[in-house]
């Protein structure tokens, strides 16, 4: 089959495009299924994989989303969950920049007739990610009505978020770069194209694609659009360039979700840094979201739906070639995206 393997962890040149490589087993084990994969989604998780920085051991099959259809079942009827061969599904799951991709049964998720695979797909990490930001990960400190910062909103799963928000209610600070917005008329415009009721936006660092967090005195800003109140949630996925501003952000008794590391892994600081606000901090994933099948359905049917009804806007920005992955990971890490990227396999 062909796959995208990592031999030795380092820069792109670590993505090595086989045409026969061999498909992961003929004997499907106990309560998986083998699933021959149509695409498979580019996350920022991704390059953290390739890269080392989530220590993974080698040689490993890259990607973690993909969707197709099932090739084959495993013996074990009583763990197949009323899946058959030929069923359209999604799933996040190592192995699945590949033709095909062993996926544990109750990691898989039906596709609705109605819904392209693409979609599907482009729904999985990025989707649920946002989803569980927005729905679970603040419970019980923030409610409809308030404020929200979320950064990223130009592209990713700050994108996704913001949306999520905007539907449930809640006030919705984006924060993105000037070149997010040059396709639109105005600020206003990608402001309500994001889900946002306010937008920050950032120069580029020159010569970059992506945001020069110092370019604008978030912190300040914010302040100003609540009146001096704050944001209950901030939710961050840049990491170590702005985790001091966002806890700068926050109201009182706010909390910060650091998610992600796209400028780097957050450093120890002190815990008196919170006091000003009193504030909280959370540094959550998304398999501790999604940790039971009922959890992940929920999640799924409640993305799908919104994909469905118009509510949820999903932009795939490329469909790349398989033999194409380096190029998927450059854009992505010189944050030239602005939707989902995926490899169309099949």
């Amino acid at each position: 089959m062909k796959a995208v393997i990592v031999e030795s962890t380092g820069g792109v040149d670590a993505l090595v495009f086989k045409s026969k490589y061999p498909i992961p087993c003929l004997v499907v084990p106990a309560g998986h299924a083998l699933v021959r994969n149509e695409f498979a989604g580019l996350n920022l998780i991704d390059t953290y994989h390739r890269s080392g920085l989530y220590p993974r051991e080698c040689p490993f099959v890259m990607g973690q989303e993909g969707g197709g259809r099932i090739a084959k079942l495993s013996d074990d009827e009583n763990s197949n969950l009323d899946f058959k061969v030929g069923d359209r599904v999604a799933y996040g799951s190592f192995g699945s920049y590949a033709e095909f991709t062993i996926v544990s049964i109750d990691k898989l998720v039906p596709v609705p007739d109605d819904l392209d695979m693409s979609t599907a797909v482009a729904c999985v990490i990025q989707g649920m990610t946002a989803h569980y930001l927005s729905t679970s990960v603040g419970a019980g400190i923030a409610k409809p009505g308030d404020w929200v910062l979320v950064y990223g909103v130009g592209s990713g799963t700050g994108q996704w978020t913001a949306q999520m928000f905007n539907l449930q209610g809640y006030r919705v600070i984006g924060i993105t770069s000037r070149v997010k917005i040059l396709d639109f008329d105005s600020t206003e415009a990608a402001a309500s194209e994001f889900g946002c009721e306010k937008l920050i936006v950032l120069d580029n660092i020159p010569g970059k694609s992506y945001s020069d967090y110092n370019s604008i005195d978030i912190a300040s800003e914010v302040m100003n659009i609540t009146m001096g109140g704050g944001c209950k949630l901030v939710i961050d996925g840049i990491g170590k360039s702005t985790y001091e501003i966002s806890l700068k952000c926050l109201s009182t008794r706010g909390l910060f979700v650091s998610f992600g590391n796209a400028s780097g892994a957050v450093p120890a600081f002190p815990v008196i840094n919170l006091l000003p606000k009193s504030a909280y901090m959370t540094r959550p994933k998304l398999n501790d979201y999604v940790a039971s099948r009922v959890e992940l359905l929920a999640r799924a049917n409640e993305i799908f739906q919104w994909v469905r009804n118009g509510d949820l806007k999903i932009k795939v920005e490329l469909e790349l070639r398989l033999e194409d992955v380096a190029y998927g990971h450059t854009l992505l890490e010189d944050g030239k995206t602005k939707g989902k990227v995926l490899y169309k396999i099949n």
